[in-house]
């Protein structure tokens, strides 16, 4: 049997902050446990709930040498879902009421969380044969094992996954005092190792020491190495391409199921889709402050509301559609203000048209997804993205920009041959986007057989972690070989 060690700064019962909780919270659970015992370990925040830390047992006590410093560390452990879970307990680094903080302080975090998984290994008494690294807070895991640990004989034979969820957060920071923090050997902080553009780079740790890199979908692990997609690493990853591949991520199907979701209104699946998903727009309509129009074409959006998600055309557009279509808007999620006010604004203007919850609720977000006829995300880049995911599950089309997992998840409809999952626009351009959307709503309005069948096509697609899974069990097993 495969010893599997997942490594992460988050992962959902516990912390979340974003996809990668998400990621890392239900990946576990779809191995084939009779091949592969996969644990996870995270960092122990104080900002936990405190029913979540109450089920926690202490594992050990130990001492992390980082640098000059020797600083505590305790392993504790719980069980959720089937899965061990493994914390490391530093009152010092991990206090406060979030999970990061300014990046002075997380990058002496996150190196000595890096540092006390290696250290924990042998008193959990679980010597993995894959170390499964996530994103920049554990990048230097596999530097401190190539570069500390690799001669001791029980860490011989570990190898490392170091996975790309999203390459704009490096963990960046100042050359001197990262040397300083981890005390490792000059030749660590040059270009062939952990330096980029003057400074340390904790994302390029990963990507430089690991056995194997992976990116959240197919075409995201392609645009990373390209200059615009890289981020600045396209040149580190270019020379590491012969270890680079992409898996989709997947979907909790267990979470996300129409038919079982007790947020929802009216649960369906395919054959009770007709009967029961107009019960559910009538329910988003009300719950939005909607006038309830079961005919009127309803998009949906879920999403925290920055450039990066594609707000900027949405912005570019939304005066003008609201005035001239026949549309509903439901918007749910926060960010940059200015975004914010602007749907305060226009729900003003037309609240008839457009109703914009800010903040965040699942239930309210589990209702979108069911309620709304279209989903919208016209993302800059989305290294994979679930919302289309979540959308296709619950039979509310989605309209997407081409990139990263949008580009891999979402089959563009064909008018001619009525195949296709979804409405896709090319390029990162407002009018091109809004002539998409006018386009599915000519679908819709006019060809609605053809509309239900697009639906339908949509919630019969499986993006559960059934076929993703597969693919890390082949990537672990070539390098166990």
């Amino acid at each position: 049997m495969k010893k599997i060690l997942f490594a992460s700064s988050e992962a959902v019962p516990f912390i979340k902050t974003g996809g990668l909780a998400d990621v890392v919270g239900s990946l576990p659970k779809y191995f084939d446990r009779k091949q592969f015992d996969v644990r996870v370990i995270l960092p122990k925040y104080a900002c936990i709930d405190q029913k979540l830390k109450a089920k926690m047992k202490r594992v050990a006590d130990f001492t992390v040498k980082l640098g000059w410093r020797n600083q505590s560390a305790r392993i504790l452990k719980a069980k959720a879902d089937g899965i061990q879970y493994y914390f490391v307990e530093n009152e010092f680094y991990f206090a406060g009421e979030r999970p990061y903080g300014e990046i002075y302080q997380d990058v002496e975090k996150f190196a000595f969380f890096s540092k006390a998984v290696l250290e924990a290994l042998d008193k959990i008494n679980f010597l993995p044969d894959i170390i499964h690294c996530n994103d920049w807070q554990t990048g230097l895991l596999p530097v401190f094992l190539c570069e500390e640990y690799r001669a001791k004989e029980d860490y011989r034979n570990i190898r490392t996954v170091f996975s790309i969820h999203n390459i704009c957060f490096q963990g960046r920071w100042i050359l001197h005092e990262v040397k300083d923090i981890t005390g490792l050997r000059e030749e660590v902080f040059t270009m062939r190792g952990i330096e980029a553009y003057g400074e340390s780079n904790y994302l390029k740790g990963g990507i430089v020491y690991s056995d194997a890199v992976t990116a959240v979908s197919e075409t995201y692990s392609k645009e990373i190495m390209t200059p615009e997609g890289g981020m600045g690493l396209d040149g580190a990853l270019r020379s590491c391409s012969h270890k680079i591949s992409g898996i989709v991520n997947g979907l909790d199907y267990e979470v996300f199921h129409p038919k079982k979701d007790a947020y929802i209104a009216a649960p369906f699946d395919v054959k009770t889709f007709a009967a029961n998903k107009p019960k559910n727009k009538a329910k988003l309509q009300e719950m939005m402050g909607l006038p309830k129009e079961k005919d009127t074409f309803l998009i949906g959006m879920v999403s925290r509301m920055s450039d990066q998600k594609g707000f900027d055309l949405v912005a570019y557009i939304l005066d003008e559609f609201l005035e001239k279509e026949k549309v509903q808007i439901a918007v749910l999620g926060t960010g940059e203000s200015r975004y914010e006010n602007m749907f305060r604004h226009f729900e003003k203007k037309y609240p008839k048209k457009l109703s914009a919850m800010i903040g965040y609720s699942e239930s309210a977000a589990h209702q979108i997804y069911a309620g709304a006829d279209a989903f919208l995300m016209p993302s800059l880049f989305e290294p994979c993205g679930l919302s289309q995911l979540i959308s296709l599950r619950y039979g509310t089309v989605p309209i997407v920009r081409e990139t990263g997992g949008l580009k891999d998840t979402v089959e563009p409809y064909n008018k001619y041959t009525n195949e296709g999952t979804g409405f896709s626009f090319a390029h990162y351009n407002a009018h091109e986007m809004a002539d998409m959307i006018r386009f599915a709503m000519e679908v819709y309005y006019t060809q609605k057989q053809n509309w239900n069948q697009l639906a339908a096509r949509g919630m019969k697609k499986n993006f559960s972690w059934e076929s993703s899974v597969r693919k890390y069990e082949r990537l672990y097993g070539c390098l166990c070989n």
